[in-house]
């Protein structure tokens, strides 16, 4: 398996991951599944600001994950929110933790202070793997969302890094890292 920061030619790939998340679960609140345009678009976006990495076997991606901005107003210009999305066939094999193996400590080199993961429950997977990398249960909102038919809850989780009272130098972008590839081969203990 290849880890690998992503690419705008990866977008069709990389919907073709999250597209049945759309139309089958309730695990994302998108209704449309975008097109492949512009989800290549949404891609290069992202990936001009924050990590985007996938993880791919024999040419085909078989999961991703990635940071976005968690609120646009300058003083939460520290924290970000993350996701994580794998091929049913995919679950299981270790390959969401090998991503956030490597997007993690890269988020924490850029100078970030909380990362958030939203998580629709019942969803023990997702937090399992989020409580295994130390991220703690913050906020439920009941019934926020809906979709599928029914109301549906959201849960927050938080992990905190860069944990300092002093003033913050701001977040640098993925570009600012020297080196960044260096993140993609994390040592061979796990987190």
């Amino acid at each position: 398996m290849i880890y690998r920061f992503a690419r705008p030619s990866d977008g069709p790939a990389v919907l073709a991951v999250y597209g049945p998340y759309i139309r089958n679960t309730a695990v994302t609140f998108e209704y449309q599944v975008p097109s492949p345009e512009e989800f290549s678009r949404r891609v290069a976006s992202i990936a001009k600001q924050y990590p985007y990495l996938v993880c791919e076997e024999d040419g085909i991606i078989l999961g991703y994950a990635y940071a976005s901005s968690y609120r646009s107003r300058a003083a939460f210009q520290w924290d970000v929110e993350v996701s994580v999305y794998l091929r049913p066939e995919a679950q299981g094999k270790g390959i969401a933790k090998g991503l956030y193996q490597r997007l993690l400590p890269m988020l924490e080199a850029l100078g970030y202070r909380n990362v958030y993961a939203s998580i629709v429950p019942p969803n023990p997977q997702s937090i399992g793997l989020h409580e295994h990398f130390g991220f703690e249960k913050t906020a439920l909102f009941e019934k926020t969302g809906y979709k599928l038919g029914q109301w549906r809850d959201l849960l927050w989780m938080v992990l905190r890094m860069n944990d300092s009272d002093q003033s913050p130098a701001p977040p640098r972008p993925i570009g600012a890292l020297e080196n960044p590839e260096r993140f993609l081969f994390p040592q061979d203990h796990e987190q």
